[in-house]
């Protein structure tokens, strides 16, 4: 029985003519984006949330901090080691240590494997790892996970401008955590010759979802110029509505009519092609979410008719902080199903620098198909990829799963650049 889940609807519209265009063009795709790393530094990893309509597959999220390693499919555990290996080539060629810096406060053993998993695949990349807290409390804590791996995380501390763990000294930090609330003073003006990354000031309370959608829609365009594609087949019509405030109903006209605006763009492209779902939008807080912060709307009279619970909701986000921007984003429905439930999936594609390393599908059985998937109930399946997501079969259809699995690559590695193409601009205003 395969892995895989089931695309419920029939590949016979502009999805697959969007695949086939990808496979017969893969040659110049692929030189395209060797051009592209030469210009732009990826991230030392990430991972992207994407959704399958049937008629289009686009990013809806970009992690820079990514968790869930422990969910990849083992056997994808070499391609993560060279990758690694890579990565550091090209952020200190002659590193021997380095320092992982966790979410603060967290007891959440599903992310502890995580981190011991991704520790472990940095051990094996040749380096030696430390774990190293920025919580309030400078104790070192040993904690024992349900896998029977243990973990030791200790304080970090700075000597004038280097962070190190007592005589542990990095020439890399590594950040996998989002910094929701702000960038604490320990990481701020380190010495040039460490390496912090991902930068701090990408973290979530510096970044924007709507800056990072603004360069992934540019360069849809020059891709689908490539292919010679509708560039909407990728891409997620967004729009950002400033200075909410839910709790006190300002900005709710805002909201209102952007929500209107994106409902009526999506509706023109549903006449289009003949689509017969009804268009609905995602709005989420602009930074980061955890899932928080995020409501499916219909029609713009939803806004006015919010009570009081979903106000608060949306008003609150990571670490309790306040909500006053929201993005607006096109709904893109997930047609893939899991299991003989019919449990709603999408694909998260994790990547470590410019390479694909994995994946898995998050699977949720009470949610549907035009909800958000990251949410309690949640589940995840390692084993979906069956194979990574670089190696088409020309001689398959263009539905098969090895070249769903490729599409699925290529649209995560253009969002994956929309990311290098941000911190490259914020190193160039800084």
């Amino acid at each position: 029985m395969t892995s895989v889940p089931h695309l419920t609807t029939a590949l016979a519209g502009p999805l697959q003519d969007l695949e086939t265009h990808i496979l017969a063009n893969q040659t110049e795709i692929e030189h395209w984006f060797r051009t592209q790393w030469l210009s732009y530094r990826a991230p030392f990893y990430s991972s992207v949330d994407l959704r399958n309509a049937g008629f289009k597959v686009a990013p809806v999220d970009t992690n820079l901090f990514p968790a869930g390693f422990n969910n990849l499919n083992t056997a994808f555990l070499p391609l993560c080691v060279q990758a690694v290996q890579a990565a550091i080539e090209h952020l200190c060629p002659k590193a021997r240590r380095l320092i992982i810096v966790p979410e603060s406060h967290t007891r959440n053993l599903f992310y502890l494997e995580n981190l011991a998993t991704l520790q472990g695949i940095i051990e094996k990349a040749g380096l030696q790892v430390r774990i190293g807290h920025i919580d309030d409390e400078q104790q070192t804590r040993e904690l024992e996970l349900p896998s029977g791996r243990k973990m030791i995380q200790q304080p970090l501390q700075r000597s004038d401008d280097r962070l190190h763990i007592e005589d542990f000294d990095p020439c890399v930090v590594l950040l996998n955590n989002d910094l929701s609330d702000a960038i604490p003073a320990i990481l701020e003006n380190i010495d040039t010759d460490q390496t912090v990354t991902p930068v701090p000031a990408m973290g979530w309370s510096n970044r924007l979802k709507s800056d990072h959608f603004a360069h992934y829609q540019r360069i849809a365009k020059e891709f689908s110029d490539i292919v010679d594609i509708d560039p909407w087949l990728i891409d997620p019509y967004f729009r950002r509505c400033g200075k909410i405030d839910f709790q006190k109903r300002n900005g709710e006209e805002c909201l209102a009519d952007n929500v209107a605006d994106v409902l009526d763009t999506i509706k023109i492209k549903y006449q289009e092609y003949g689509i017969k779902e009804e268009p609905f939008v995602i709005a989420k807080a602009d930074a980061g979410t955890y899932g928080m912060n995020i409501m499916t709307i219909r029609d713009p009279s939803e806004i006015q008719g919010l009570n009081r619970k979903q106000r608060n909701k949306m008003a609150r986000g990571k670490g309790g902080s306040s909500v006053t921007d929201v993005l607006v984003q096109e709904g893109v429905y997930t047609f893939e199903t899991w299991g003989s439930d019919n449990a709603i999936a999408e694909p998260v594609v994790y990547m470590i620098d410019h390479s694909v390393v994995g994946g898995f599908y998050r699977v949720h059985t009470n949610r549907g198909v035009n909800e958000n998937l990251n949410a309690p109930g949640m589940h995840f399946e390692p084993l979906a990829f069956a194979d990574t997501c670089t190696l088409p079969d020309m001689t398959a259809a263009p539905d098969a799963e090895p070249n769903r699995f490729y599409t699925y690559g290529v649209i995560s590695r253009l969002a994956l650049l929309a990311a290098a193409r941000e911190i490259n601009t914020l190193k160039g205003s800084s």
